[in-house]
């Protein structure tokens, strides 16, 4: 009973692989070095990448002072320009060429109806003031009956969508404006599509049935965790609005780069005619577009400095021994991220960049008529750029966990998830799940919402525009909690795939959970074939 015990507490490949390595592959695993949290001190890593985005962003800001310092003032008084024969040029003119004013703006303005105006905010106020307890309030209902939440949202996941879907067919039919604006083909065709999307769903949710119960547990322990560091969920809201902070200068500089120029005559066609048109000089194009790559690798790297400090913060509670090393858990990530492993952050955004430029190519070719070897090398590709996307996803987790550069945490990451054949398809489910939960807490509020509207005001129609808006703000902020989440989850995965290949137990009640992740057949085989050879 004794050994029993021993071998299970053992790491999976440990207990069924030769004691000395036979293959290239078991000596690399052989020879890994152990992993595990680094409270210590970090090494500064991947310097290049880190003097390169500061490079741009300097450049950046610097052209952009440039930018304002030798803006041409005429500009703005392009309508005030004509060309004058004699000197063959454009000259300022006292005639007022072109009236634009703000009056028509502010005409325009009053279009929208000062009532529904002032619904429309206090409904989006009251709804952002309500997201932060309705968050609190859903960390606990997850926390402590997950599962139950998990069995109740999947029926209304498929409920909601066809009693909405059948009540707007209904209330369209029966009124004459909707039926004139949209016909009865379109109408049938709208509800045939969404009962449709409803088939879909009610397939997932059917073809997934028997992890649903492993998902809620999953998720259970992931809300625990969140709970324990209940400051993340103001990370994300500090990180984007610093990035909104740096973003404001370098809009700013983008506007004023128009301005530098200066007004030529151009030819409208005719013999005698000229006009007045504002040239830009040749530069400014090349100052949009290194503002623009800085804009986007800044807004990359800030994402993913938001998965290092969920990450870094989790992973210290996780290994934690005893509560003198939980102090301070979110300033100390926050410390290393832009710190020691910011040159790591900037890579890892930069290679997500790349990425997705390269899926948008292949996803802009594909629209086209791409045949034979074209589309070989397009699927190719894909499968290259997903499990480049893949890896990444769980590199900087582990980044954020053992402080290493980024190329070394790629080949350990790939190293630890190889040696322990975890599946990560329930996590996968956590989050599609979690989205669906969402989607029923955002739809049933955006209901009480209309009904409420419809009970204190005379608006009508307006009613559900002004719902749906309600609808999309709450599911956007809840989706930010998911996103949280979902790092969350992750980050626990990786650190149970670290306890199991060290052998060791950080946290029972994780264990008891993540270690019930299945394997796939082809993982299965594998460790049939090498136990057959003990």
């Amino acid at each position: 009973m004794a050994g029993g015990l021993e071998e299970q507490s053992q790491p999976l490949l440990h207990k069924i692989s030769p004691s000395i390595p036979t293959t290239e592959g078991e000596i690399d695993s052989y020879h890994c070095p152990p992993f595990g949290f680094n409270y210590g001190p970090r090494r500064v890593r991947d310097l290049p990448f880190l003097f390169i985005f500061f490079i741009l962003v300097a450049c950046t800001f610097a052209f952009g002072v440039f930018c304002v310092a030798h803006r041409n003032p005429d500009y703005r008084k392009l309508g005030y320009f004509a060309f004058d024969n004699s000197t063959s040029s454009c000259v300022e003119s006292s005639t007022i060429v072109d009236e634009r004013g703000t009056c028509s703006w502010l005409n325009a303005a009053n279009v929208v109806p000062k009532l529904l105006l002032e619904y429309l905010v206090s409904t989006l106020a009251v709804t952002l003031a309500l997201s932060t307890p309705l968050m609190l309030v859903l960390l606990r209902l997850l926390r402590n009956y997950a599962k139950q939440a998990v069995f109740l949202s999947l029926p209304l996941l498929v409920i909601i969508p066809l009693l909405v879907n059948v009540f707007w067919f209904i209330t369209c039919t029966l009124s004459e404006s909707c039926r004139e604006a949209f016909p009865l083909a379109l109408r049938i065709f709208v509800l045939v599509f969404v009962f449709g999307v409803v088939g879909v769903i009610l397939y997932i949710i059917l073809a997934n049935w028997r992890s649903i119960d492993l998902t809620s547990k999953i998720l259970g322990i992931s809300v625990h965790a969140l709970e324990e560091n209940l400051g993340l969920l103001g990370v994300m809201p500090s990180l984007m609005f610093a990035l909104l902070v740096f973003f404001a200068p370098v809009i700013f500089f983008m506007v004023f780069a128009r301005f530098n120029g200066r007004i030529v005559p151009r030819s409208s066609g005719s013999y005698d005619e000229h006009l007045c048109v504002w040239k830009q000089d040749r530069w400014v194009p090349a100052y949009y577009a290194l503002a623009i790559i800085t804009m986007i690798w800044s807004m990359a790297m800030m994402i993913e400095a938001q998965v290092y400090m969920i990450s870094g913060t989790v992973a210290q509670w996780y290994f934690a021994k005893d509560a003198s090393m939980t102090r301070r858990r979110i300033r100390s990530s926050v410390r290393n991220a832009f710190g020691p492993s910011f040159g790591t952050v900037c890579f890892s955004g930069l290679l997500i960049c790349v990425v997705r430029c390269v899926q948008n190519i292949i996803d802009s070719a594909r629209r086209e008529d791409a045949t034979g070897i074209n589309l070989v090398l397009q699927h190719c590709i894909e499968f290259l750029l997903s499990a480049i996307d893949f890896l990444n996803k769980f590199t900087i987790h582990f980044v954020a966990i053992t402080g290493e550069g980024y190329c070394s945490a790629s080949k350990m990451t790939y190293e630890l998830l190889r040696r322990n054949l975890l599946s990560v398809g329930f996590v996968e489910v956590s989050t599609h799940m979690l989205l669906g939960i969402m989607f029923v807490i955002s739809t049933i509020y955006a209901i009480m919402v209309c009904a409420i509207l419809m009970t204190v005001s005379k608006l009508g129609t307006d009613v559900y525009i002004m719902a749906m808006h309600a609808w999309l703000l709450l599911f956007v902020v809840l989706s930010c909690f998911v996103y949280v989440l979902d790092n969350v989850i992750n980050t626990i995965y990786v650190c149970f795939a670290i306890d199991r290949d060290k052998g060791e137990v950080s946290k029972h009640d994780v264990h008891q959970v993540y270690g019930l992740l299945t394997l796939t057949k082809r993982e299965r085989l594998l460790l049939a074939g090498r136990t057959s050879l003990v």
